[in-house]
C-alpha cells in the first residue's frame, strides 16, 4: 500500500512542495550566539577602570599629605604613605581604646614596615597596591555614602568604608582589601610588643634571658 502524500495539491496549484522532516527543520535554525558577556565580566571591567580612575585623581590631588620628617620612603609616594597609616590604625585598632598596655599601629610603625616590604615586592605588584589605596583614598568613600578622602574621615566612618570594601561583591576589590590588611598585620603581629595580646609568650629560637619584651 502506497503512503498517503505529506501535502495534497488543489488543482492548478502546480507541483505540491515537499514538507522538510523535523530533523531538517532543526539543522537550519540560525545558531545561538555566543558572545555573551557576562554580568561579572562587566562588573569588574568597570571596577578596573574606577582603580584606574583613582589612581589619575591621586596623582592630580597629592597635596596635604605629611610624612614624618624622620621617615625616608623605600617605595611609597607621602600619600600612600598616608593612607596605609590611616588604614592601619582602623584594622588594628585596639578593642579597649585608651588601654596603654595595648600598642597602636603609630607606636609599632606599621606604615613604615608596610613601605619597607613593598620595596621587596614586584614592580606590578606595587603598582597594583597603588591603585588600590587610590581607590581606597579618593572613590571608596565616595560609594559608601562620604563626599571627603578616606584621610580626612572620623574612625567611625573610615572603619565604614573598610568594612564595605571588606565585604565587597567584587574580586578585586575584596583582594585589595585583604592583600592590605596582611601587610598591616605583618607589620603589626612582627613586633614582641604585640605578642602579649594574643598571651603569646614568643619562640624559644633566640630568646632573650629575660623573655621577649
Amino acid at each position: 500500500m502506497r503512503e498517503p502524500p505529506h501535502h495534497a495539491a488543489a488543482p492548478g496549484d502546480g507541483p505540491a512542495a515537499p514538507v522538510a522532516p523535523p530533523e531538517a527543520a532543526a539543522e537550519v535554525q540560525p545558531p545561538r550566539s555566543r558572545s555573551r558577556v557576562s554580568r561579572r565580566s562587566v562588573l569588574s571591567a568597570l571596577v578596573t577602570g574606577l582603580v584606574a580612575g583613582g589612581a589619575a585623581l591621586a596623582f592630580v590631588r597629592t597635596r596635604g599629605y605629611v610624612v614624618p620628617a624622620d621617615r625616608r620612603l623605600a617605595a611609597l609616594k607621602p600619600w600612600q604613605f598616608v593612607v596605609v597609616q590611616h588604614a592601619a590604625r582602623r584594622v588594628v585598632a585596639p578593642d579597649r581604646p585608651g588601654d596603654s598596655a595595648i600598642p597602636t599601629a603609630d607606636d609599632l610603625e606599621v606604615a613604615s614596615f608596610v613601605d619597607d616590604w613593598v620595596a621587596r615586592l614586584p614592580g606590578r605588584t606595587r603598582l597594583d597596591l597603588g591603585r588600590f589605596l587610590a581607590y581606597l583614598e579618593h572613590l571608596a568613600p565616595m560609594f559608601a555614602g562620604h563626599a571627603s578622602r578616606f584621610t580626612r574621615l572620623a574612625p567611625a566612618e573610615q572603619d565604614a568604608v573598610l568594612a564595605s570594601l571588606e565585604s565587597s561583591s567584587n574580586d578585586l576589590l575584596r583582594a585589595g582589601f585583604d592583600g592590605l590588611r596582611s601587610l598591616v598585620f605583618l607589620g603589626y603581629y612582627r613586633d614582641a610588643r604585640s605578642w602579649r595580646i594574643l598571651r603569646y609568650d614568643g619562640p624559644l629560637v633566640h630568646r632573650p634571658p629575660g623573655g621577649w619584651r
